[in-house]
């Protein structure tokens, strides 16, 4: 897939198919049923005694122990640049609209939103029980959950950029990475000591910026994006108003290094 930057670039990216990120799904609800298994049966070995409220202290401590399920995948896709377990597992990671590093607030959105994944487990318990006969309210939740599910498979399945409804709202995309994905390949690099910036003006440009510089840099190893470099490079040096006669390569890689050093000094 193709996707406009700031820069006035567009960048490409691997579009993941259905199949792969449905294993990847899969991994993370296999986490987060072994982390069930492992917290009831931890909990079940806890005796809590305080009088009367010992009831609601066990409840309140075991829905505490239960939180990390529910948070699993902002907490993974925010610490982790847009990867949860099963992402990292299938090689996927989440990227905002632009080629950039997603927000917190657009993975804040898109787990908002992750209803489907509910739904899954849901439409499995509700199937259960209407073996054991179930009510017209049940039947109608059912309905309801499958036709939400069904869109989110439709819609990745032949969407230009397989977007399901929370990506669609948080502005963010699934893409496939390369299997040796390194250091190199984020923001970081690293500054050795007595290091001595040459663009302390570096400051200036946001983090969603930096992280499409990186990204533009990943796909200049590819001999068509040189012409792309050298318009981000004139683009950059414009805006931060900055002279220069290194390569356009050597340019902003040494931006990125002179990011890292005065982002932690």
């Amino acid at each position: 897939m193709s996707v406009p930057t700031s820069f006035n670039i567009s960048l490409e990216f691997d579009a993941p198919g259905l199949g792969r990120r449905w294993v990847a799904l899969l991994i993370d609800m296999v986490v987060q049923v072994l982390y069930v298994i492992l917290a009831s049966y931890l909990l079940g070995k806890i005796s809590i005694g305080f009088g009367s409220d010992a009831g609601f202290n066990q409840w309140a401590i075991g829905l505490l122990a239960m939180s990390p399920i529910f948070l699993y995948h902002i907490l993974f896709e925010s610490l982790t640049n847009g990867q949860s377990i099963g992402k990292k597992i299938m090689n996927l990671r989440i990227v905002s609209i632009n080629g950039g590093r997603p927000s917190i607030s657009q993975l804040l959105i898109r787990w908002l939103l992750r209803v489907s994944d509910l739904w899954i487990v849901i439409l499995l318990l509700m199937l259960f029980s209407f073996r054991a006969g179930g009510d017209t309210e049940g039947m109608i939740a059912f309905t309801f959950g499958m036709a939400f599910l069904l869109t989110d498979i439709i819609l990745v399945a032949n969407s230009k950029k397989a977007q399901r409804i929370g990506d669609i709202l948080a502005q963010t995309i699934v893409i496939k990475t390369s299997a040796g994905e390194s250091l190199h390949n984020t923001i970081f690099r690293e500054v050795e000591e007595g290091y001595v910036p040459a663009f302390p003006q570096v400051m200036r440009i946001s983090d969603k910026d930096l992280n499409i510089i990186k990204n533009i840099l990943g796909n200049a190893k590819n001999s068509r994006h040189h012409d792309e470099l050298a318009i981000a490079a004139t683009k950059v040096k414009n805006y931060l108003q900055i002279e220069t006669d290194m390569y356009p390569y050597e340019f902003l890689e040494r931006l990125l290094k002179d990011y890292n050093y005065l982002s932690v000094k």
